[in-house]
């Protein structure tokens, strides 16, 4: 599907239908909008008078041209009210428009950029969401369907008449066509069976990503992890046939800085609960376990193409947890690459436990800010439902970076405390800690034992067990693998500009 941009009058563009918007309560289409209206003789305005379409958020309706227009079909989406448009606004009525034209059998549609200088948004950024959204809401993955959906959207243009508009328009819509790019390529991997995608081959497709987009990749297997120390993923990784990888992407920018952000995701490619066995309905979607691991890839991927004036390092501690013979058992005590020895509580909770041996070698690059990201809890989905991440933290000023991020790319995140009192529930009568802290605050127990192991380096865990994986239909996040969080962690990045308070 190819999104582009195209400089003219829209109602002139080839096109079998053209997309236009309206807010919640207007009453006369304005802009491009009231140029179709004018086009088609009212018929807009007509319909608005009748009450058939109100311009609510995500609402659509389409009517034909009957020649008024170079296009047969004109598409109507609501935008909802304009003063509570956003960018996340923008990028959902893009992708709920793409949807609606690719279900009407539409091939190619020209649409206008939602929203430009509604709210202070700027033609770049509203061409960039609009962009992002498209590409979003057009997602599908169909690489084990032998028929393929045969409604396809081959080609969206977004068309801009302002010459002075224009350059701003296609610059954000490159950019968003990169960012929405990045997200589906982070549901590609999450989405991919677990047999399909072991370690070894998520490893593998991190080296052809840093290899496309510019950045170093070094790939760790278990020897190299044993000469480490990180004989916690080891542990993990004992019970299964896959053996695992330590994924390390390296980013450094032309112009000298002495900012680095690491990233680090879990990247459990199939969790089985390992000798703490989950119950079948419980493993179904376990292929997603991977996905904070995903995202940093994709993350990663985005920091290739932007190139931002600040060091990025992202890490993936790739690993199954699965019931062999050789499968570590509750019980068993693993030492972690900072020394700090770990009680096997259950070996279901085994994201911390590889996370704790990457947050440790982390630290070698001396981090101005850490941020990890892994499915870690279904506590955090008691607690946010499918609409947020947790976050817990040891740094406000990092904890504030990354929730205003959040709201940029439309992917929440809610402050969970993380006071001393969690860390007693982490504390082993053998060991330093153990792996649970029982099930009250299952989510935040599970950052109180991550906290031990980042030597007070600003620090940010974002627990995302609720928002990876969606049952819900949405705009521009159909059901299934959602993408969470390669958009928000780049986000941070790309905001980056001088050191934390």
């Amino acid at each position: 599907m190819n999104v582009a941009t195209a400089q003219g009058n829209i109602l002139e563009h080839d096109a079998d239908i053209v997309i236009v918007n309206l807010f919640d309560g207007v009453t006369t289409p304005s802009g491009a909008t009231g140029a179709v209206d004018r086009a088609l003789d009212g018929q807009i305005s007509n319909l608005i008078a009748a009450g058939d379409f109100e311009g609510k958020l995500n609402e659509t309706l389409y009517l034909y041209a009957n020649g008024g227009l170079s296009a047969r079909r004109v598409l109507l989406v609501g935008l909802g009210k304009q003063e509570e448009f956003t960018l996340d606004r923008a990028r959902q009525a893009a992708g709920k428009a793409a949807r609606t034209a690719r279900d009407l059998g539409a091939k190619r549609a020209a649409s206008i950029v939602h929203g430009a200088g509604i709210g202070g948004l700027s033609p770049v950024d509203a061409a960039c969401a609009a962009a992002e959204g498209t590409v979003l809401g057009l997602y599908r993955y169909e690489r084990y369907k032998s028929d393929k959906d045969k409604k396809v959207l081959d080609s969206v243009t977004f068309v801009e008449a302002d010459d002075e508009k224009f350059s701003a328009v296609s610059q954000g819509v490159s950019d968003g066509i990169a960012i929405g790019g990045a997200q589906n390529f982070v549901r590609d991997l999450a989405t991919t069976p677990g047999s399909d995608l072991p370690p070894a081959a998520l490893a593998e497709a991190a080296s052809s990503m840093a290899q496309e987009f510019g950045l170093q990749c070094t790939i760790l297997g278990p020897e190299e992890i044993a000469a480490e120390n990180m004989n916690v993923i080891l542990g993990v990784s004992r019970g299964s046939a896959q053996p695992c990888r330590f994924i390390v992407l390296d980013y450094t920018p032309d112009e000298a800085t002495d900012q680095t952000i690491a990233l680090v995701g879990k990247g459990i490619t199939f969790d089985t609960g390992g000798l703490n066995l989950k119950p079948g309905d419980s493993m179904r979607h376990m292929e997603c376990d991977m996905a904070g691991g995903a995202s940093v890839i994709g993350a990663m991927r985005l920091v290739g193409h932007f190139r931002p004036n600040v060091r990025v390092i992202g890490l993936v501690p790739a690993s199954e947890n699965m019931p062999g013979g050789n499968a570590f058992k509750p019980g068993d005590v693993l030492r972690a690459a900072n020394g700090k020895t770990i009680e096997i509580d259950n070996t279901d909770a085994e994201g911390r436990l590889v996370l704790a041996d990457a947050l440790c070698y982390a630290q070698r690059y001396n981090p101005s800010a850490i941020i990890d990201i892994a499915t870690l809890t279904g506590a955090v989905i008691v607690a946010l439902g499918q609409h947020a991440g947790g976050l817990m933290t040891n740094h406000a000023g990092l904890a504030a970076r990354v929730k205003d991020a959040g709201e940029v790319t439309g992917e929440r995140v809610w402050e969970l405390p993380l006071w001393p009192e969690y860390e007693e529930q982490v504390k082993s009568p053998v060991a330093d800690v153990k792996n649970t802290g029982g099930r009250a605050a299952g989510s935040i127990t599970g950052a109180a034992l991550l906290k031990l192991f980042v030597d007070d380096k600003p620090w940010v865990h974002l627990d995302v067990a609720g928002v990876d994986y969606t049952d819900l239909d949405r705009p521009y996040i159909p059901k299934g693998s959602s993408g969470f969080g390669a958009r928000l962690l780049f986000q941070v990045v790309r905001d980056w500009e001088d050191g934390l308070d």
